[in-house]
């Protein structure tokens, strides 16, 4: 009769006792190591890029190398990027204002359409839809030709030459796409709203003198050099992304392709990021 007794209250056999932890740790043993090695990789990646920093700073110093250069990067980025920002505007500024009416009918006055129209392009649209437009435009360029000069190795042929990569590719790109942005931006802003108020007197009805007020309402000289600040912000972090991906590429053509996809995907998420936190800072 003690028998069973006994049994319930005898000691765990150790098998089950020493597979429990096994097992666990068998589960567990991926998940630790996948986080371990995306730490170490992230690591890795922001001391790649505090020494591209460094070394793109030290390469300011060759004035005389990318002085000529910058002029030809302001053309490219931002001549021949201005048709593309110039129609996204334009229809961004005609939504806008068909948008706002709807919204505005029977409950708020109809000049209010140019209030909306002017602080949305110059605080949110203008800025982030012609970065995110440029980002696939520029940012893809620079990586894709940055990318071929390095499995081609134009790159060392240069460094051979006693040419600073950093002076002669870097620079004139982060610089000319740093001033060019705000200058795109402030076109883009001023089509947007024109467009806008086109469309308030061809569809809505609105006067001139109406959408002016509206537009007059509450604007500040901060809604201007806000979007500026950020367009010029955006610009900075294009280029470096695309650089810096650039100049990293291996594998040949197939490299090329994954380092052009990766800088628009960076760049995207990064002028996100930044829209973010000059939201938090400044407004």
């Amino acid at each position: 009769m003690l028998r069973p007794y006994l049994f319930l209250h005898a000691a765990p056999l150790p098998f089950f006792t020493s597979c429990a932890p096994t097992v666990f740790g068998l589960l567990l043993l991926p998940v630790i190591e996948a986080i371990g090695r995306r730490s170490i990789s992230a690591i890795e990646a922001l001391g790649r890029f505090g020494h591209f920093l460094m070394d793109m700073v030290r390469g300011l110093r060759d004035v005389g190398i990318w002085a000529r250069l910058v002029v030809v990067q302001m053309r490219r980025i931002g001549v021949d990027s201005l048709p593309v920002a110039l129609f996204i505007a334009a229809f961004t500024g005609v939504v806008l204002a068909l948008q706002a009416s709807y919204t505005f009918t029977g409950a708020v006055p109809l000049y209010f359409v140019g209030t909306l129209v002017g602080k949305t392009m110059m605080l949110e649209l203008g800025p982030v839809l012609t970065g995110l437009a440029l980002a696939g435009r520029v940012g893809a360029s620079m990586a894709a030709e940055l990318g071929t000069m390095k499995v081609t190795e134009q790159v060392d042929a240069l460094e051979t030459l006693a040419y600073d990569p950093q002076s002669y590719l870097v620079v004139p790109r982060v610089l000319a796409s740093t001033v060019m942005f705000p200058v795109i931006v402030a076109f883009a802003i001023a089509v947007g709203i024109v467009t806008g108020w086109l469309t308030s007197l061809a569809l809505l009805d609105l006067s001139t003198s109406d959408f002016i007020k509206g537009l007059k309402l509450f604007y500040v000289f901060k809604d201007v050099w806000f979007g500026l600040l950020k367009s010029a912000s955006f610009g900075l972090t294009i280029a470096l992304v695309g650089c810096i991906v650039g100049l990293g590429t291996r594998g040949g053509a197939e490299g090329v392709g994954r380092s052009t996809t990766r800088t628009v995907v960076f760049s995207a998420i990064l002028i996100l990021v930044l829209d973010a936190f000059w939201a938090v800072i400044l407004l």
